[in-house]
């Protein structure tokens, strides 16, 4: 790789890792409002999109007129983030954060590497292989651990839901799709006003100050921000191999878990975080 296509490149790397450590964050956050708020996963991300497209649309490239063909890709992403999102949400209630956002993330360097492949005709070398195998062990690892959440089976479900949607997004990204734009982010928060209202809109416990707090840190950092960082990412680098860095959010989760959850901290753990990083390392190091 020639010195002016690594630059980017690297800085590729550096949007896509920095966007899943602010998703792990993110998950974090929700887990916070879930158990102190009195809102429900539902809740939580329509707050999470409706604060992203209204900093967005405040913004003067937030206000800038789309063509039909744009709005349509908006329209498109906007319902696989709501998907996802709410899915992940439910998966960190029944299935505790750690756990949830493993599965989550876990479905992504395969499915994400063989559509890649077969859709966009990227070509997968040894060493992503390699790296894509030793990420897969290191998650075997992890979801060895148990679950902290109060219905395990269904948080599974919804964990490998959001994970194909997920995957789905990063597809659609890299053959040329729009990213993270008002429209699609208004989108998300409009599929999920009824089921938000429903549940209840608004949050019922807790110290309100802490809650607003939170949902607006929820939909700037690991929202607006992180997908703006991601899909800029996926401008230069592959989806397979985007797919493992995003491995960053998982192993930054399941920190957080145990440090302020009391998530049990086991050598599982440790060890299928350690090989997650080390997939990551390799990754970087085929940049040059």
């Amino acid at each position: 790789m020639t010195s002016h296509t690594a630059v980017p490149f690297r800085r590729g790397l550096l949007s896509i890792s920095a966007a899943a450590v602010a998703w792990g964050v993110g998950g974090a956050a929700a887990a916070l409002l879930l158990r102190t708020s009195g809102l429900g996963p539902v809740s939580v991300c329509f707050w999470r999109l409706a604060v992203a497209a209204a900093c967005l649309t405040l913004l003067p490239s937030g206000r800038r007129r789309a063509t039909p063909g744009r709005r349509g890709a908006a329209v498109l992403t906007g319902l696989g983030l709501a998907v996802s999102q709410a899915a992940y949400f439910g998966s960190v209630q029944y299935a505790g954060l750690g756990l949830g956002t493993l599965i989550t993330i876990g479905a992504g360097p395969v499915l994400t590497s063989l559509g890649a492949h077969l859709l966009l005709g990227e070509r997968l070398t040894v060493r992503a292989v390699s790296a894509i195998a030793l990420a897969l062990a290191g998650l075997a690892l992890l979801v060895a651990a148990p679950a902290a959440g109060p219905r395990p089976a269904l948080g599974v479900a919804l964990a490998v839901l959001a994970g194909a949607v997920q995957s789905g997004l990063t597809l659609w990204a890299r053959g040329g799709a729009t990213g993270a734009t008002a429209g699609a982010f208004a989108t998300g928060t409009l599929c999920l006003l009824p089921a938000a209202a429903a549940a209840g809109v608004l949050p019922t416990a807790g110290d309100l100050a802490l809650t607003t707090g939170a949902l607006l840190f929820l939909g700037t950092v690991p929202t607006l921000l992180a997908y703006r960082w991601y899909f800029a990412g996926l401008t230069v680098v592959p989806g397979a191999t985007a797919s493992v860095l995003v491995l960053l959010e998982p192993a930054t989760a399941a920190l957080i878990a145990t440090a302020l959850f009391d998530e049990e901290v086991t050598p599982a753990l440790l060890a299928g975080s350690a090989l997650l990083l080390t997939a990551v390392a390799a990754l970087a190091r085929e940049s040059g």
